[in-house]
């Protein structure tokens, strides 16, 4: 998993407003998996306060073969998630071990609902570490994926959290099966 340099991510607007989060506190953008209260409870042991939020100029696509998404650049799309804010550093490391070396972690721009067009609030996000990867296609629906697919992540993900010396990928491919 490539790392990104650690910074101070805020809100920011052009009329000139900044809330840091202060200190060594991080944001991260999910759209996946971690959308899924139970699941980031298993691996953070609570619920970080979080916030609706878009991704422009991202798609979310689905995987082959995987039950989780990927996003990669795409111009003109957008993908919604929500950003957890105040994730401490041991936290942050968790969830990159969590997202293994499919993906890298990238600070960007998110904007939250509701807050005027021009806040931005920087985050981190985890991309698909392979753009031309033919295996993603399409969209990926949480909403589907909360229905049929979250009961046996959150299992998987615990089983994760035992085998804390496994690498998620090892753990996701004990536990399923290739379709």
């Amino acid at each position: 998993m490539a790392s990104a340099n650690s910074f101070t991510v805020g809100v920011g607007s052009s009329g000139g407003g900044s809330y840091a989060n202060g200190g060594s506190n991080h944001n991260v953008f999910v759209y996946g998996s971690l959308l899924a209260d139970e699941v980031v409870r298993v691996l953070l042991h609570r619920i970080p306060q979080n916030s609706p939020a878009i991704l422009h100029g991202f798609h979310r696509f689905s995987i082959k073969g995987r039950v989780y998404p990927a996003i990669l650049p795409v111009e003109n799309k957008k993908v919604t998630g929500r950003v957890l804010l105040g994730i401490s550093a041991p936290e942050l490391e968790i969830l990159d071990k969590f997202e293994d070396f499919e993906y890298e972690k990238k600070a960007v721009d998110v904007s939250l609902v509701g807050a005027p067009k021009d806040d931005v609030l920087q985050a981190y996000t985890y991309v698909w570490a392979k753009s031309n990867d033919t295996n993603l296609y399409g969209d990926w629906d949480f909403e589907v994926w909360k229905a049929s697919k979250m009961k046996d992540f959150v299992n998987m993900t615990m089983g994760f959290v035992e085998q804390e010396s496994n690498p998620r990928v090892v753990t996701y491919e004990s536990y399923y099966k290739p379709e």
